[in-house]
């Protein structure tokens, strides 16, 4: 059986910290603790977990922090999760079962659930590079999003790690957009995932025409990731709409057909618009486009569960209703129910119809 270290970073994370090592605790052979700073009881809780403790000065690099805890890693293979991360307790064995079958593997890719609806349930994932075997020359890339280059014999395991967040910690909200504009104003040189996420960011932040301006200049890079320009020309039509200029941010949309074949959440984007602007046709249009769509390949792109279920059924009930066609709007709010059948705007459709029945 292949021996993994959790190497892990923390900062005032004395709520989340032990939910997340319980998760694990019997699972990985060691646990290594990173602590950049802590004014709360970070590293008593950790003392519980492991002795393997150690003090990195935070000089703004999330890279920096995490090679620096994978290079106290001693096992075979190196894991890393965040203090609000957890593996639920269903995937303990599955765990194991892994562990028992890795043999040559240099990077083993698992699912990240970071979104869930209103039962809890997981809407929106993406693989990451969870696991890399030890003194193979992995580090972590960039100073925000950080992340390692798959290379070598990869491997695909359906475990999922979710990020279960209590709370948004006070200044953790601008801390990445902090960390970009500070390297913008040292003029650092932005390689094509960092201007993506960068402008990511800025979208977040409402800061709509620097976010347009930097998502414009990285869909001209060549070395793009195909999946990230199809998520950027959404997030740039998201600007344009910000600033009212509707018509620039149709045209992003329909810009993102040129990558691959429309994903689901495309379609949806391109439903809404013609939705919002009641133009139901159009907007049905689309959202049947989103129910038959081919999802992003799982090679690390976002992708929202939603919008190939159930948004564009509930979506299609809405614009079938104001077309007046109440036979097919309920045939898709029944769809939506199949979904999801707590979900408040499916049962609230479902009241709408029993009384206009009476």
């Amino acid at each position: 059986m292949a021996a993994v270290s959790l190497c892990m970073i923390v900062k005032d994370e004395e709520d989340v910290l032990g939910r997340c090592l319980d998760s694990m605790k019997g699972l990985v052979d060691e646990i290594v603790i990173v602590d950049t700073g802590s004014a709360d009881r970070t590293k008593e809780t950790a003392a519980l977990y492991t002795d393997r403790i150690y003090d990195y000065p935070w000089v703004g690099d999330f890279a920096a922090a995490r090679n620096y805890a994978f290079e106290k890693g001693r096992m075979d293979y190196l894991m890393w999760m965040d203090a609000d991360d957890v593996l639920p307790p269903e995937e303990a064995d599955r765990f194991i079962e892994m562990k028992e079958q890795i043999a040559d593997e240099d990077v083993i890719m698992m699912p990240y659930v970071t979104a869930f609806d209103e039962k809890g349930r997981p809407v929106f994932h993406y693989y990451r590079e969870r696991i890399v075997r030890n003194h193979a020359g992995f580090r972590f890339q960039g100073k925000v999003h950080e992340v390692i280059q798959p290379a070598g014999k990869i491997i695909y395991r359906d475990i999922r790690i979710e990020h279960r967040k209590l709370r948004v910690k006070p200044g953790s909200g601008d801390r990445n957009l902090k960390i970009y504009e500070k390297m913008e104003e040292n003029g650092e040189y932005f390689d094509s995932r960092a201007l993506y996420y960068y402008g990511r960011e800025l979208v977040y932040h409402r800061k709509y025409e620097k976010g347009a301006e930097v998502l414009s200049c990285f869909l001209t890079r060549p070395d793009g990731w195909t999946e990230n320009k199809i998520d950027a020309a959404r997030q740039l039509a998201v600007c344009y709409y910000g600033m009212c200029e509707e018509q620039k941010a149709l045209h992003s949309l329909l810009h993102a057909l040129e990558y691959d074949v429309p994903r689901g959440e495309i379609c949806c984007d391109l439903g809404r618009h013609f939705q919002d602007r009641g133009r139901y046709e159009q907007a049905i249009y689309w959202y049947k486009q989103a129910l038959h769509a081919k999802k992003a390949p799982e090679t690390g792109a976002f992708i929202d569960e939603d919008c190939y279920g159930f948004l564009p059924a509930v979506s299609l009930c809405v614009c079938y209703d104001r077309l007046g066609n109440r036979r097919e709007a309920e045939k898709y709010n029944e769809l939506a129910g199949i979904y999801k059948p707590q979900s408040p705007y499916y049962l609230s459709n479902k009241k709408y119809f029993e009384r206009k029945a009476e």
